[in-house]
């Protein structure tokens, strides 16, 4: 997708500079350019579709920015999107629009903005997507060096966006490793505010490649206007904010040039990832049903508008403590809970170094027949057997040193030659060189050899678990080491296009750690992601709430816990509180079922029927959130719509004696419909609550709402809204 390769758009250019204006528009929002005689492009307006190219002019407020800042051009107190430096010295690029062009492509229109440098052997290409039927627009740059020696791309942004100031909010997501995905907010001031990671393999965790700017002060859920931007990247990234003494603030958002410098050689073109935006009058949760349609029908989520099944994966009830017994016992529970997949966590694999826990075997990627005897194939059958589903466990972009592999081919994990390897999980582990091409087919033969013997299998985790601490290629020339960081991720989409292209149908999920890619670079070759290793209800309230900030419900795996709960300390929640919470995106299970209470097997069971029900409304509906846990009010809160149904989600945060609970105003209904309220998921032994089977117009329960009864700890309510 973002490939070194020569020009792809293949248009003619013009003798002479291009002149004129151009909408760029979606449904609701437009972007506004324009180039002069002998110029570069320029920025006017990004926003709703309320207004005229005209007026904007006309009223004083067009931005008249260049579109693509680069060093040389422009002010130099102001950041820069676009640097080079030529085989001769020169760091200056002067650009002017040579072209125009525009195009139809499926559900969008892609235009492109040709511009060559006005002294060197240089043309840049400014492509913008507007979509048709959803209000996102990707941007991104093509970089052509026509020069005879090659370049060096030192700042080479995907887009730039110009927001006039004023009580400008931002919103970024930041957490580690168990504790993903926490919001961040804060007004954007005067200076230069950066948002980076550097991980080098995986790009969610710490920081996040996502922001939200809410134009109208401190950010609300479903008012006010709000700008997201998202950087379809997996590997490192900055995002800026550069905010002088006039009337704009800067955003900027591309590759983390830090140690990727990248040389670029003659005759060949580099293409920036896309940078997707939208614009929404309706809050934060505007903006996420906007990425959510554009990800689910546009190509951002290769599961698109699918569902996911629900499963039980082994990890969390085994850890690498596997057998074929116990594999077989597992999917017979889930059968008999109603559960469509079971699959095989790591701990299945390694001859001459079994897999017995994280110091050993990963690149080893062959059964251990000690542990399972009739191999994946008496696992796949049984599965059959049983009516459900096979998937199973790999991470195959990393190795330990203990392993076939890496006394094989010490070589082909990265290194700096002279120093000590700085090993990962383990004391072991390390990563592939993705830039190597026999390293991508190794990676897509482990995939490949997989589908080939065992066809049945339905699912693939893909997990990984190491952050590139070596920096250093023995496949890369010297001089082109600083090319690692991003052709690590260009290996790694060539393998995954391959994949893909073979096997469209098997469900992939990304895991990386947790949820540490979680990213729009990744997912139009996977269908879902784990959301965090850290499987504790009351902390996943949290971490999805963010998480859903960006992505879709379908893409989210949440899945019910084992308690008392290791990661938080041995906390114990109910298993209702459990199955509601994991009920509110794709459902799973992540424990040993024959060590459940009757309870949580009776409770299990109830869940999985009931959101077989919901679940098209939960995976493809609009999300709405209602009351964020981080506001403290006690009780956090989040609906989906979609066709006059909508599913209801209540979690009681808090607990203490003559606790005030707000009322919970609902949103995305039609307010001349009546709906009538059905609890699920109801507790065992108890009945459903009062509201259940009570009827509501939907502007009562939009401008009144709900007094919901949540009176013990970790009370929580899930209902389904019928429209009659």
């Amino acid at each position: 997708m973002f490939v070194t390769a020569l020009a792809v758009w293949g248009m003619s250019l013009n003798t002479n500079a291009w002149k004129g204006e151009v909408t760029i528009a979606t449904p609701n929002t437009q972007l506004l350019l324009h180039a002069d005689e002998n110029s570069d492009l320029r920025m006017d307006y990004y926003g709703s579709r309320s207004c005229t190219a005209a007026e904007v002019r006309d009223a004083g407020t067009a931005f008249n920015y260049p579109a693509l800042p680069a060093f040389g051009a422009v002010d130099m107190v102001q950041l820069p999107a676009l640097q080079i430096q030529h085989a001769d010295g020169d760091l200056s690029s002067e650009l002017k629009v040579e072209g125009y062009d525009v195009k139809e492509e499926g559900n969008a229109k892609v235009y492109v903005f040709t511009m060559r440098d006005k002294l060197q052997p240089l043309v840049v290409r400014l492509f913008y997507k507007a979509y048709h039927d959803v209000d996102v627009i990707e941007t991104w740059t093509e970089i052509e060096n026509l020069a005879k020696k090659a370049v060096t791309l030192k700042r080479y942004d995907s887009g730039h966006l110009v927001i006039r100031q004023g009580d400008v909010w931002i919103t970024h997501l930041h957490g580690d490793w168990a504790a993903e995905a926490e919001p961040t907010t804060e007004p954007l001031k005067a200076g230069v505010k950066v948002i980076r990671n550097s991980d080098g393999a995986r790009n969610a965790h710490l920081d996040a490649p996502e922001v939200m700017l809410s134009l109208d002060g401190r950010p609300q859920e479903n008012q006010g206007r709000v700008i997201g931007a998202a950087l379809c990247w997996s590997g490192n990234f900055e995002l800026r904010f550069n905010t002088l003494l006039k009337k704009e603030h800067h955003f900027f958002a591309g590759i983390d040039p830090q140690s990727s410098e990248y040389v670029l050689d003659p005759k060949q073109t580099f293409a920036t990832p896309h940078l997707a935006l939208t614009f929404s009058t309706k809050g934060m949760s505007g903006v996420s049903r906007a990425f959510h349609r554009w990800a689910r029908t546009c190509g951002g989520l290769h599961r698109g508008m699918k569902v996911g099944d629900i499963l039980l994966n082994s990890w969390e009830g085994l850890y690498f403590d596997i057998n074929e017994e116990r594999m077989v016992q597992m999917m017979t529970d889930i059968a008999a809970f109603g559960g469509e997949l079971f699959v095989m966590d790591d701990g299945w694999f390694g001859d001459k170094y079994p897999r017995n826990n994280d110091t050993s075997s990963l690149g080893d990627w062959v059964v251990d027949k000690r542990k399972l005897p009739g191999g994946i194939k008496a696992l796949t059958d049984a599965a059959r057997e049983r009516g459900i589903k096979f998937g199973i466990w790999i991470e195959p972009e990393c190795v330990n040193t203990k392993s076939e592999l890496f006394e094989q081919h010490p070589e082909w994990a990265l290194q700096v030659k002279g120093r000590d390897l700085k090993l990962g999980r383990g004391g072991t582990q390390l990563v592939l060189d993705m830039t190597n091409p026999k390293v991508q087919d190794f990676v897509f033969k482990v995939f490949d050899d997989l589908m080939t013997q065992y066809p049945e299998i339905a699912y693939i985790k893909w997990d990984a678990n190491a952050s590139i601490q070596n920096y250093g290629s023995t496949y890369l020339p010297k001089d082109r080491q600083q090319n690692l960081y991003v052709d690590y991720h260009l290996g790694l989409l060539k393998v995954l296009q391959r994949i893909r292209a073979k096997y469209p149908d098997v469900v992939i999920q990304d895991c990386a750690s947790g949820g540490g890619r979680a990213n729009y670079g990744l997912l139009p070759y996977f269908d879902e992601f784990w959301a965090s290793d850290n499987t504790d209800a009351l902390q996943r309230v949290y971490i999805q709430w963010g998480t859903s900030y960006f992505f879709p419900a379908n893409a989210m795996a949440c899945h019910i816990n084992h308690c008392p709960y290791w990661n938080t300390g041995g906390r114990v929640i109910p298993v209702k509180f459990r199955c509601d919470v994991a009920m509110s995106g794709r459902l799973g299970i992540e424990l040993q079922p024959k060590d459940m209470t009757d309870e949580e097997r009776r409770q299990c069971t109830t869940c999985f029927a009931d959101y077989k029900q919901l679940r098209p409304i939960v995976q493809t509906g609009d999300l709405y959130r209602l009351l964020s846990p981080y506001d403290r009010k006690g009780v956090a809160s989040l609906m989906y719509v979609k066709d006059n149904a909508a599913a209801l989600f209540i979690y009681k945060t808090d607990n203490y004696y003559n606790q005030p609970l707000p009322r919970i105003r609902l949103a995305g209904l039609d307010p001349a419909v009546t709906y009538t309220l059905t609890e699920k998921n109801v507790r065992v032994g108890q009945r459903p609550c009062a509201l259940s089977g009570k009827r509501f117009t939907g502007r009562f329960l939009m401008d009144v709402g709900l007094e919901v009864p949540l009176r013990e700890e970790y009370a929580s309510r899930v209902f389904e809204l019928t429209s009659n």
